[in-house]
């Protein structure tokens, strides 16, 4: 896909907030500092599009960005960092749970997940919970570049274990050598029928 324009247009807490349905849109969801940020960065070729900070928890709203006039990326809260207010930390549930059961325009989603880490709790319960949602759901896994091949491919297979996934599920990506760029893009456009960029 080759990226014409991708700009910021909004944060919402509330349906309300939300811009009109109008347009295809797919989420990301992810534990905090899981690099959703940095991937969404990626995806469109841009270093500050999505501001991204080396303090987890830094997504606390459901930001929505416009790409290429023709579709949305939506970054969902980060969950699952201790040190935000519990206060913070309870709104994010429903902030999530409010966009994807309502939002009659979101095609698919990407949950996010650092390949070093092993698959919690959290996680196993938000897949089972977006699988209900008979919605196109992939497991991308952040920062391949750590890893060798083969250790890649060792932790591959841990984690194809940990959630039953199959392994065409699973995507390794990487922002720092943009190791899976071109697969999730193909993700995108299947999920969202859009191919070609509008003229």
């Amino acid at each position: 896909m080759h990226i014409k324009s991708a700009e910021f247009i909004t944060s919402a807490v509330k349906p309300a907030q939300y811009p009109p349905p109008d347009l295809p849109e797919v989420a990301f969801i992810g534990r905090s500092n899981v690099g959703k940020s940095s991937m969404i960065n990626c995806l469109v070729q841009r270093k500050s599009l999505v501001k991204t900070s080396q303090t987890p928890g830094k997504t606390q709203l459901v930001n929505f960005f416009l790409v290429n006039g023709c579709m949305r990326f939506v970054d969902l809260p980060g969950y699952g960092y201790a040190k935000v207010p519990k206060s913070v930390q309870q709104q994010w549930g429903p902030m999530i749970e409010t966009y994807i059961d309502q939002r009659p325009n979101l095609c698919g989603l990407f949950l996010l997940l650092d390949i070093r880490r092993d698959v919690r709790e959290e996680e196993g319960h938000i897949l089972q919970w977006l699988m209900k949602k008979k919605l196109p759901v992939r497991l991308v896994l952040t920062k391949a570049d750590k890893f060798s091949r083969s250790a890649a491919q060792n932790r591959l297979k841990i984690l194809l274990e940990q959630t039953g996934l199959e392994k065409n599920d699973l995507l390794p990506f990487s922002s720092v050598t943009r190791q899976g760029r071109d697969e999730l893009w193909s993700l995108v456009s299947s999920m969202t029928g859009i191919y070609e960029t509008p003229v």
